[in-house]
């Protein structure tokens, strides 16, 4: 109980100061207390340091580049200051997967899963934050001649995938350390491709089944609805209409974690 109450008291204050630096609105702030005590709280340090490291890198990520996302805006459903949807979307899963360590302590598949959650969801947003950066415009994953603008679902970029498999080394190099075993390179490699794997299944859903919606006026593809930012109301156009990007950030992360268990049952 001492370190789930210490857990808690982290949780309060990291949620706090990114509520301050706008990094969290109120709702994002109540979510991210919720899972944050539930990872520190259960599964200790370890655990925080890696979910910190994906709430931290992203965050910095979103205010230094923000100005390479200007006028992308309208692509988007949601802005920088994360809510209680984008927290549960990224973090419902790892928080699971914190509350199975305290049902099953002496089992390695909770941390394994835990990782290559966050694996995943962290080579999404590394992919999402720095792909703005490539010169060039991205291209369909589902049909690589195709030219997208940047900003669109399912849209992939040279640098994106780079930055994206960067993200997923960095999870999984700190989760062989961390980890309940010595440091151990293959742990980290199936961490590493499982995280790879969620971040590209996520634009192959952002590509076929997101809820994609178009604004007549701007006359572009846009995730928002039913109002665009320019104050118009969008239509959809493909896509099941209750996928959006935060359902589809969950599928990221349960992706990534079903590859690597599947890999360690298999193997």
């Amino acid at each position: 109980m001492p370190q789930f109450i210490r857990g808690l008291a982290v949780a309060v204050i990291i949620a706090y100061l990114a509520y301050r630096t706008h990094s969290l609105n109120t709702s994002g702030a109540y979510a991210a207390t919720f899972s944050g005590a539930v990872i520190f709280g259960i599964g200790g340090w370890q655990w925080a340091v890696v979910l910190l490291t994906f709430f931290i890198t992203s965050s910095v990520f979103s205010h230094a580049f923000k100005g390479h996302k200007q006028g992308l805006g309208e692509k988007y459903s949601k802005g920088d200051v994360r809510d209680a949807g984008q927290v549960f979307g990224n973090g419902s899963l790892p928080t699971i997967f914190a509350a199975l360590h305290f049902f099953f302590p002496n089992e390695t598949w909770p941390w394994l899963g835990f990782a290559s959650a966050i694996a995943a969801v962290n080579a999404d947003t590394w992919a999402t934050e720095l792909g703005v950066l490539n010169p060039n415009p991205p291209r369909l994953i589902t049909n690589l001649k195709k030219v997208v603008e940047k900003g669109t679902s399912g849209g992939i970029s040279l640098i994106g995938t780079f930055a994206s498999l960067t993200g997923a080394i960095l999870i999984g190099i700190l989760a062989s350390f961390l980890g309940p075993q010595p440091a151990s390179v293959p742990t980290g490699i199936i961490i590493t491709t499982a995280g790879f794997a969620g971040a590209l299944f996520d634009s192959f859903l952002g590509a076929t089944v997101q809820a994609i919606y178009f604004c007549p006026k701007d006359n572009k593809e846009t995730e928002q609805h039913p109002i665009h930012s320019c104050g118009t109301p969008t239509t959809q156009i493909r896509g099941l209409t209750w996928l959006n990007n935060d359902w589809v950030n969950v599928a990221c992360s349960l992706f990534g974690a079903a590859i690597a268990l599947a890999f360690v049952c298999i193997v």
